[in-house]
């Protein structure tokens, strides 16, 4: 099945594209370094438990990215240290450069191009990659894996805006004397709608 999805890959003029080069257009750097933790736990040379990574073997396949992950934790670290770390890495950067020259992604921003989505679409129908690969780790079973790795994506800044207003708005209440309960009501009503708008940008 491998063999089909590079085929279409090649025809479609990804040239062979491998697994990471397939998690970039998915995911970005982040779904590169994720894959690779999740390939690296199933060998059974990484070990995720309470969202940190640790080597417990040497890494077989040989790929760059998967050696930056094991070099990145000779000794526990959280996983998303890991992944800031090893998404900055020359191995990635390699995928990038090599994606934009494939015309695969912008180069400015490193945006997926139509020609990259067609070919995410065409690997879906293939269905020769894992799907943690195409979709992120909420695809894997429960357990420490799809937990450590979920607990890792930051909160988008728009709803970690609106969340901090939130919070403000429910403190202005809380300190608020008790004769101040009309203004501290406007206040808070004022701080919730900032926090509407700064998700909406």
């Amino acid at each position: 099945m491998a063999r089909s999805w590079r085929r279409h890959a090649a025809a479609q003029g990804g040239a062979a594209l491998d697994r990471y080069a397939y998690a970039f257009l998915a995911g970005g750097r982040q779904r590169v370094v994720e894959s690779a933790v999740v390939a690296l736990t199933e060998q059974g040379v990484l070990s995720l438990r309470a969202a940190r990574l640790r080597a417990t073997g040497e890494v077989r396949s040989g790929h760059a990215v998967e050696e930056a992950v094991m070099a990145a934790c000779p000794r526990s670290r959280r996983v998303q240290e890991v992944i800031d770390r090893v998404g900055c890495s020359q191995p990635v950067d390699d995928i990038a450069r090599r994606l934009v020259r494939l015309g695969l992604l912008s180069r400015r921003r490193q945006r997926v191009t139509r020609r990259g989505r067609r070919l995410l679409v065409a690997a879906v129908a293939e269905g020769g990659l894992p799907a943690y690969v195409l979709e992120g780790p909420a695809t894997l079973p429960t357990g420490p894996v799809r937990h450590g790795l979920l607990a890792a994506h930051p909160i988008p800044d728009g709803l970690g805006r609106a969340l901090r207003s939130m919070g403000r708005a429910l403190d202005d209440r809380h300190d608020a004397p008790a004769g101040d309960t009309g203004d501290g009501g406007s206040s808070g009503g004022s701080g919730w709608g900032g926090g509407s708008g700064g998700g909406g940008d």
